[in-house]
């Protein structure tokens, strides 16, 4: 196969930050995606329709002039989001979820929720007006292993979620391990899960082995080589319940090559790209178009896409980083060679 033409993709999960890296990488998601469910951590964090809207409008902004995005905004859940906002992201046409951050988790996410079951009367309220909460799927109790952390909030809070909010829609984002992929296979058609690109294509070797290599070093953490298959395996089911999403996270270089690095992997220089080799390896390229155009749609209850995008195979180099003056942002595989490109 020397091309592969796809009906025009979103993301699903994508970290696009403000400011002047905002305008350094939205250029990379929009000249491949339509739309892209936009994570609502920022500093201070994005917990109002009003708060969204006006960082929608930064985006928008920022966007090159020929070229057609749409953004689809989330909120910052906290355990004092008051009810009255659930009601107005369910009047909004583009608010469309969400985010429940556990409280130091990952990347600003300290106005996180701490217990779990103190926002149980939210739940219901976003049960009740269908509204859809996306989780990052991680405990934090320091006496958990960081690789057993995801399985951990499976146990002690996600079935629960589950059990006591049955018609929830719940997208658990960036699933990363056996015991994810099961949960979600066990649940109801209401239960969903995002899957990265570096998550599919690579194991824990890739940040440990040789030496520490910081811009592999994302949240939740790359797993073992069984966890990647069984995320390969779901990836390419052509199971609806599995679809894109990136995590794309910038961090300033500086920031990542650090004595306490940031976690995040930034990959939306290469998106499909790189979702396309992951696919070639398992052979199942036929399946990228489901996996990346269809199934999101679906769940979150939007038109699937006009267009399309081709790839064809062609080698390329990844930059050593992007972005100019002080801002420099290195991208996952800087300097290493990928066989699929965007026409």
């Amino acid at each position: 196969m020397k091309t592969l033409t796809l009906t025009r993709p979103d993301d699903w999960h994508l970290h696009v930050r403000n400011g002047e890296m905002l305008k350094t990488v939205i250029p990379h998601t929009v000249r491949q995606f339509a739309r892209a469910i936009i994570m609502p951590n920022l500093k201070p964090p994005v917990t109002t329709v009003i708060q969204a809207l006006a960082y929608r409008d930064e985006i928008l902004r920022a966007i090159p002039d020929h070229l057609l995005f749409n953004p689809l905004m989330t909120l910052y859940l906290t355990a004092q989001t008051p009810a009255s906002e659930i009601k107005k992201v369910a009047e909004s046409e583009h608010v469309h979820a969400f985010k429940l951050y556990p409280a130091g988790a990952t990347t600003n996410s300290d106005a996180g929720v701490g217990n779990v079951k103190t926002i149980y009367p939210l739940l219901e309220a976003m049960q009740n007006h269908d509204i859809p909460l996306l989780i990052h799927g991680e405990v934090t109790d320091e006496r958990v292993d960081i690789f057993d952390r995801e399985r951990v909030f499976i146990e002690d809070s996600l079935i629960d979620i589950t059990r006591q909010f049955p018609n929830l829609r719940l997208v658990v984002e960036h699933v990363t391990t056996q015991e994810a992929v099961q949960f979600v296979l066990s649940s109801g058609p209401n239960i969903a899960a995002t899957i990265t690109p570096q998550h599919l294509l690579f194991n824990r070797n890739a940040i440990l082995a040789g030496g520490i290599r910081p811009h592999y070093y994302c949240l939740p953490v790359i797993k073992r080589e069984h966890h990647r298959l069984a995320l390969v395996a779901a990836a390419t089911s052509a199971n609806p319940k599995f679809f894109l999403g990136t995590d794309s996270a910038p961090h300033h270089t500086s920031l990542k090559e650090n004595a306490c690095g940031c976690a995040g992997c930034y990959s939306a220089h290469a998106a499909l790209e790189l979702y396309a080799e992951a696919f070639e390896q398992a052979d199942a390229l036929d399946k990228l178009e489901g996996f990346a155009s269809f199934y999101g749609p679906d769940f979150y209850r939007l038109p699937r896409n006009n267009g399309t995008v081709t790839l064809e195979r062609a080698t390329w180099k990844v930059p050593e980083r992007y972005g100019e003056n002080d801002l420099s942002i290195t991208p996952l595989k800087a300097n290493e060679e990928l066989r699929w490109k965007i026409q």
